[in-house]
């Protein structure tokens, strides 16, 4: 079975960058559509990112332009490289896979195509 370790997150102040990275094993990365989600406290997981294994990307609103994936197919992982942090980005974030086929070569953000998630890791952005 795929399983995915998140690592990185850690407190930084407004405007600050930050890399999270998502270690794979079991499968190769190439094979799977891998999408980032993120929860807020008292929130609902909420979709931030995608990426197919043909390498196209999806990004919400509220992060498209300071947040890109990106893979390195050597060490099979996956990171998620974050700019001009907000408080409102602060969260935990995970990595997450799908096994279900529709999800082979589409991002779809709503939380029930993904099952196969990450342990998370925190970001905290504040002043």
């Amino acid at each position: 079975q795929l399983r995915l370790v998140e690592s990185g997150g850690t407190s930084v102040q407004p405007g600050e960058s930050l890399t999270l990275s998502c270690t794979a094993s079991g499968y190769h990365l190439r094979h799977w559509t891998i999408g980032w989600f993120r929860q807020a406290a008292g929130k609902e997981r909420e979709g931030i990112s995608c990426i197919t294994a043909a390498g196209f990307t999806l990004y919400t609103d509220s992060v498209k332009g300071r947040f890109t994936m990106s893979r390195d197919r050597d060490k099979n992982m996956e990171y998620l490289q974050m700019s001009d942090l907000r408080p409102e980005d602060t969260a935990v974030y995970y990595c997450v896979a799908s096994s279900y086929r529709k999800m082979d070569n589409i991002c779809d953000l709503n939380s029930a195509n993904w099952n196969n998630w990450g342990q998370g890791t925190q970001v905290t952005v504040s002043s």
